[in-house]
């Protein structure tokens, strides 16, 4: 019932009253009626109750009201020390320095010094809490105390400085009038709101431009004692075309007065005095000067000569500077006219020099020519004239081995052979050495297999090698390389000849190193070895260093014609040696692809077996007579039937004639009348079939090395070895044929 008396929402004071005024009101009525049965009575209980809820309503608002007390003190402290923090505060801010201004993350302000802004005094009454950034920012901008750059608009300056604003960090000046300025620190802080310092930095400013004018004045020294030292003239026009430097030297070169160089000089002024005393260059002209100078757009440099008589030559030098100004050089080139005129006419009189000269030399060079002709026949002449005479007395000397038995004759007989064989090593050489340095040798560069050269090579040497009682070793291979066979053949050769030769005791050994593009051939003996100081000498012509050695040994050309044969086909050379160990020689070969190759095969080389010759007809084409007939006598011997002629057109006749098909043809390469042996073998195959031949040459030219490979006909050199022929003869033996008289047909062995 009390609660629909009662509005719970009023406050505990507003309650209790209206509880009073009900508990009274019916305190009267009690007393007023105090007659009536029971009711009366129970109006005072209910007055009663009242009394008490009154009495515990007003105990609650009590303690209610102490702690509202107790929370009044409380605040009223921490506003207390709040108002004193602030103070603090702001006492501090205030003591600081510079100007300082506090946003919050709402771009608002919060609080500010007194310093901040005082520059501007116009804007410092706006300066309140709550003034936005983009407000605080507009009336900077507007502020008749901002100096505004040249050239910029108060609305550009204010959104130059809102983007700045966007920057978590920035520092810049800004320029009050009155020649004053602040510099700017704008901070983001943790929570993004923005505190902005603001420091009068007009004195150092002001410290700064008295620096800096002190430092132009000592540049201006500088530059001007600098013009000084200039061996050009120079003049300096500002923007308006008014002289503001100069040197000395202009007034020298121009020879002008003192007076005409003054500080704001006009430049047409200067220049109306070219016109009467100097000439330009080609294409340039006082008034294109003046033009150059006046225009208001951008200036190319512009160069060009002025010539006062013969007496003075000026080149001039007008470029722009970036003030708009211009600067002009003026060099005095006169000397360097003078020396191109001097050089000029004595170009032409060296020209008409050379040109005599170039007619001598086209003479001598002619003269040369016909003289490197000279030592190429006479290379070819002494191949073939030299040897065709030892080849002769070689087969001689061979044929009489099986008619002498007596061992005294047949000793000096061996020694006749041994001496022969010395007298072709050291002709070969020769030849090898004079077509190497007079540049006649030519390469055929091809897949060559290494292995089965090294060992032919050790075929041939390795008796040498036994003999006198060396180990003598071959490491195989299956290398290919890329080189020429011939040459390459030759500096293995001499490299494994030199060796054995100079090796007493030990070792010999050849072998292959394999690296990544290339393989390295080695030779290595246990030799003396080679001292060095006497390592470079060895590759010179005719250098030995056992200086006791024989002729028989060799006259020192071996290793000279690897060192040449080496650096014609391009293939590293190496040397390594230790005196009392040994010597190492290496020879670096470029890989070649592998291919079904086989060796160098155009030289003949014995690896066959035995087979029997006897009963062989051999047509035999040589055109000199003693070899023809050591030749005939030496297969004769091997009970061969030997038909002789001297050319190609008689072996054709011959064959005719007796109507017979030899088993091989053996033709020499050069014979009379231009004829040649591959032709007369070509001939004689077409009338009577594919007959084995050889032909037999002291010609040890690539050209012809590349014609017989390309016919398939071996090629031996001379001097012969009887040996080697034999084994022609061997490898090209065939059952008997039979020959063909008329129509009857009988055995060449009838």
């Amino acid at each position: 019932m009390l609660n629909g008396l009662i509005n719970q929402q009023d406050s505990l004071e507003r309650q209790n009253e209206k509880l009073q005024k009900i508990v009274e009101t019916l305190m009267k009525r009690v007393e007023q009626d105090t007659g009536s049965s029971g009711v009366a009575y129970a109006q005072f209980q209910r007055a009663v109750l009242l009394e008490e809820e009154v009495r515990a309503r007003t105990r609650d608002l009590g303690r209610a009201l102490d702690l509202l007390n107790e929370s009044n003190a409380k605040l009223a402290i921490a506003n207390q020390e709040t108002e004193a923090a602030r103070a603090d505060l702001a006492n501090a801010i205030e003591t600081v320095q510079e100007g300082f201004a506090l946003f919050n993350a709402d771009e608002k302000l919060v609080m500010c010094n007194s310093r901040f802004g005082m520059h501007m005094g116009d804007i410092k009454p706006d300066l309140k809490p709550g003034l936005t950034f983009g407000d605080y920012v507009h009336r900077v901008s507007r502020s008749r105390y901002l100096s505004l750059p040249r050239g910029e608009t108060a609305e550009q300056w204010e959104q130059r400085r809102l983007d700045r604003h966007k920057d978590t960090s920035v520092i810049f000046n800004v320029r009050l009038t009155g020649r004053r300025w602040i510099q700017v620190s704008e901070h983001r802080t943790p929570s993004g709101g923005t505190v902005i310092l603001q420091t009068d930095v007009t004195d150092i400013v002001r410290l700064e431009r008295q620096e800096r004018e002190r430092l132009i004045d000592d540049q201006a020294r500088l530059i001007r004692a600098t013009l000084e030292h200039l061996k050009q003239g120079v003049c300096i026009f500002d923007s308006f075309g008014r002289l503001v430097g100069w040197n000395h030297r202009v007034s020298e070169l121009l020879s002008l007065g003192v007076r005409r160089f003054q500080l704001g000089s006009k430049f047409s002024t200067i220049c109306d005095f070219f016109r009467s005393s100097y000439t330009f260059s080609a294409g340039v002209t006082p008034d294109g000067i003046v033009d150059w100078a006046e225009n208001k757009t951008e200036r190319a440099p512009l160069s060009f000569e002025m010539q006062r008589g013969l007496d003075m030559t000026l080149a001039v030098f007008m470029q722009e500077m970036p003030d708009r100004g211009f600067v002009i050089s003026f060099t005095d080139i006169t000397a360097e006219r003078a020396a191109i005129r001097a050089m000029t006419e004595a170009k032409e009189t060296l020209e008409h020099r050379v040109f005599e000269r170039t007619l001598e030399l086209e003479d001598a060079l002619s003269e040369a020519e016909r003289a490197n002709a000279s030592k190429s026949r006479f290379v070819a002449a002494a191949s073939h004239d030299l040897l065709q005479p030892l080849s002769a007395a070689k087969l001689y000397v061979a044929s009489l081995e099986h008619d002498i038995t007596e061992p005294e004759p047949h000793s000096l007989l061996t020694k006749a052979a041994s001496a022969l064989q010395s007298v072709e090593n050291i002709l070969g050489a020769l030849l090898d050495i004079s077509k190497l340095d007079s540049g006649l040798a030519h390469t055929h560069i091809s897949t060559v297999d290494l292995g089965t050269m090294v060992r032919q090579l050790g075929d041939e040497l390795g008796p040498l090698g036994a003999a006198k009682g060396l180990d003598f070793r071959i490491v195989h291979t299956e290398a290919k390389v890329s080189s020429d066979a011939t040459y390459l053949r030759r500096i293995l050769q001499n490299l494994l000849s030199n060796a054995i030769r100079y090796t007493t005791t030990g070792k010999v050994l050849i072998g292959v190193r394999h690296q990544q593009n290339s393989v390295r051939v080695e030779v290595w003996d246990t030799g003396p070895g080679i001292p060095e100081e006497e390592q470079f000498r060895i590759f010179g012509e005719f250098q030995r260093i056992n200086a006791t050695a024989s002729a028989t040994d060799g006259m020192g050309l071996g290793l000279a014609i690897v060192e040449r044969a080496c650096a014609l086909l391009q293939h590293p050379l190496e040397l390594k040696s230790r005196v009392g160990v040994g010597t190492l020689f290496s020879v670096e070969l470029p890989r070649a692809h592998p291919q079904p190759i086989q060796a160098h095969q155009a030289v003949f080389r014995h690896h066959s077996q035995p087979g029997d010759v006897s009963n062989m007809v051999v047509l035999l084409i040589e055109n000199d007579d003693e070899l023809r007939n050591a030749m005939a006598i030496t297969m004769e011997q091997w009970s061969v039937d030997v038909l002789t002629c001297a050319g190609g057109s008689e072996a054709m006749d011959l064959l005719d004639e007796i109507d017979i098909t030899p088993d091989a043809i053996v033709a020499d390469y050069q014979l009379d009348d231009g004829e040649d042996g591959l032709t007369a073998i070509r001939q004689l195959r077409a009338a009577h079939g594919k007959i084995p031949a050889c032909v037999i040459s002291a010609n040890r030219s690539t050209d012809l090395v590349m014609a017989c490979e390309a016919v398939g006909i071996p090629l031996l050199y001379k001097p012969l070895d009887p040996p080697m022929l034999r084994e022609f003869l061997q490898r090209s033996s065939a059952p008997p044929k039979p020959i063909v008289i008329g129509t009857t047909r009988r055995n060449v062995a009838e």
